[in-house]
């Protein structure tokens, strides 16, 4: 059994509440916003989120390279699992589980979505509430995936900004949540360098 040691990296700028699960090497970007009862777990690799990326209560992130997976070798390249690098502007809603090996930038994981480590997701998708994805398969950037079949249609506009709704939660989740102290300065680390 892998024992993972956990390793935060909590840019400035992004909130992070005591409450949340976090195990593994995890780099939380600046922005980024992680509520009370979420869960990211680095289990084969480092995980790095994006800048103004937001977990919500009761989303799971995970990165696990299941054995039976095709790119597993590729992935665990000398033994060492490359990183998971999700995109900007995620958003994963209450209650998801995304397992993804690869996300892009501006998605939206809807309330008890599941997207299994076999999905590949591109740019600027939607997962619907309550879909699971699951068995090898790529969403193309602006892919909607909605109702109990998931059924895919293509999106019409790009998908919007939440700088709304993180300025929202920048005002309101520090008066009811301890939150985790930034720990890491890029600038700073450069200058030691």
């Amino acid at each position: 059994m892998n024992i993972v040691r956990n390793d935060f990296k909590i840019m400035p700028r992004s909130m992070v509440c005591e409450d949340s699960n976090l195990r593994g090497d995890i780099t939380i970007s600046s922005g980024c916003v992680i509520h009370p009862c979420s869960t990211i777990i680095a289990e084969s690799g480092p995980i790095v989120l994006g800048e103004n990326c937001i977990v919500e209560e009761y989303a799971t992130l995970r990165y696990r390279i299941p054995e039976n997976h095709p790119d597993h070798g590729a992935l665990k390249a000398e033994g060492v699992a490359k990183p998971l690098i999700i995109g900007p502007d995620n958003v994963f809603e209450v209650g998801c589980t995304v397992e993804a090996l690869s996300i892009g930038e501006r998605n939206v994981f809807e309330c008890k979505s599941y997207v299994s480590a076999d999905v590949t997701v591109g740019s600027g998708c939607v997962i619907g509430a309550g879909c699971r994805l699951v068995g090898q398969q790529t969403l193309p950037d602006k892919t909607i995936v909605y109702e109990a079949q998931c059924m895919q249609r293509e999106a019409m506009d790009k998908q919007k900004t939440q700088m709304i709704q993180l300025d929202y939660l920048r005002k309101i989740l520090p008066n009811y949540h301890h939150l985790r102290k930034a720990n890491y300065d890029p600038k700073k680390a450069r200058e030691q360098v």
